[in-house]
């Protein structure tokens, strides 16, 4: 495990010159949220005053008065440039930022010569809606309601998008290139969701949608005893989140089914068979999509964090698992807290993180080297 306190660009071109290379990137940038940092945040640009409060002066410096968020390096090609010279071929990006903003991330990784591959979606129930109220300032400009009650210039916050790349392969097929690099590939059954789907004498079958009619005349994908396939999509589990997925049922075979592969089903109505042979799970179709858990002490561990963009370990782990052959090494430009590394740690990685900020190095040291997962699992089943 390789943690270092230093410029990005400046520490991925001296790893590249040490000929090193990982097996993934895994990182959570910087989004540059704040416009404004454009007009006064640049170096030599006139100090942004405006505004009795100084919000201004406090907005050119980036997300939370953060500087760091306040520039653009997740939207330079060269930052991916350096990370795609790190990667084996067939080695996958994987990399968090804002939905306002996140296309220009990814066209950065493109230009700089990833293949994107997908988009996977973050979703969390915490974020505060930060709308302007229109009809409350017409009504203060012009002293009486207005037609514009109930305007507002955003929506609620409640994902965020996350650049699936991955590095060209340099073999002729995805098999080759796995057994001469083992990078290329994506770990399903290590990263399928909830328990197994269906069980049978005769084996596992595929999973059937079932509607409160009965068969909806459709087959989905091969149910394995890990779990549903992994999508790209995943959850916090929050209340507000769960409650937008519908309520379904889930079928499941038991062993006297006799389906036939060409036509389905060897007799009888199908809303007989499924009354009589399916005894499924039902509940909120976000048990289809994966869902960490997060345990209370994760957040301040090995020491007080105070980094205002804190991703769970839980999560960081499952995408790591996702991109990352057994024994491979994870590289996290942005370290941000640590949870990348934390992660890497606790699935069996090797780890290299980078992070600029003394202040929230010093976090990623204490959290890396103090996180036990043993600590998690006490504290589970204590409660």
């Amino acid at each position: 495990m390789l943690l270092l306190n230093g410029d990005c660009i400046e520490e991925m071109q001296k790893l590249i010159d040490d000929g090193v290379q990982v097996d993934s990137v895994v990182t959570d940038p910087p989004y540059h949220l704040q416009s404004i940092v454009k007009r006064f945040g640049k170096e030599g640009s006139a100090p942004a005053q405006e505004g009795t409060d100084g919000a201004f002066a406090r907005a050119s410096k980036g997300f939370m008065g953060k500087e760091w968020d306040g520039g653009d390096i997740a939207f330079r090609p060269e930052t991916w440039e350096l990370a795609l010279k790190l990667l084996k071929p067939g080695g996958h990006l994987l990399a968090f930022s804002a939905s306002r903003n996140y296309h220009r991330m990814a066209v950065a990784i493109e230009d700089a010569g990833f293949e994107i591959r997908d988009q996977m979606m973050w979703l969390y129930g915490s974020g505060f809606p930060k709308s302007h109220n229109i009809g409350k300032g017409v009504d203060k400009k012009l002293g009486n309601d207005t037609e514009w009650e109930g305007w507002g210039t955003a929506l609620k916050p409640a994902h965020e998008p996350i650049a699936v790349g991955r590095k060209h392969l340099s073999e002729s097929s995805i098999v080759n290139n796995v057994l001469k690099h083992r990078t290329g590939g994506i770990n399903i059954d290590d990263s399928r969701v909830g328990p197994p789907i269906l069980s049978t004498k005769g084996g596992w079958h595929h999973e059937s949608i079932i509607n409160d009619d009965g068969w909806n005349g459709g087959e989905q994908e091969c149910g394995q005893p890990q779990g549903r396939f992994p999508a790209n999509v995943m959850h916090d589990g929050s209340d507000v989140i769960v409650n937008q997925f519908p309520n379904t049922k889930s079928g499941k075979l038991t062993p006297d089914m006799n389906i036939k592969p060409s036509t389905g089903w060897s007799g009888g109505s199908r809303s007989d068979r499924v009354k009589n042979t399916f005894n499924g799970d039902e509940g909120s179709a976000a048990r289809f999509f994966y869902c960490p858990k997060t345990s209370k002490s994760e957040r301040h561990n090995g020491d007080a964090n105070t980094h205002p963009t804190v991703k769970p370990v839980e999560l960081m782990k499952y995408l790591c698992r996702l991109v990352t052959p057994k024994g491979g090494t994870v590289l996290d430009p942005f370290m941000g807290s640590g949870s990348t590394g934390m992660a890497a740690k606790d699935e069996g990685f090797d780890f290299i993180g980078i992070e600029k900020e003394k202040e929230y190095f010093k976090i990623c040291e204490s959290r890396i080297k103090g996180f036990s997962p043993l600590m998690d699992f006490m504290e589970e089943i204590s409660e």
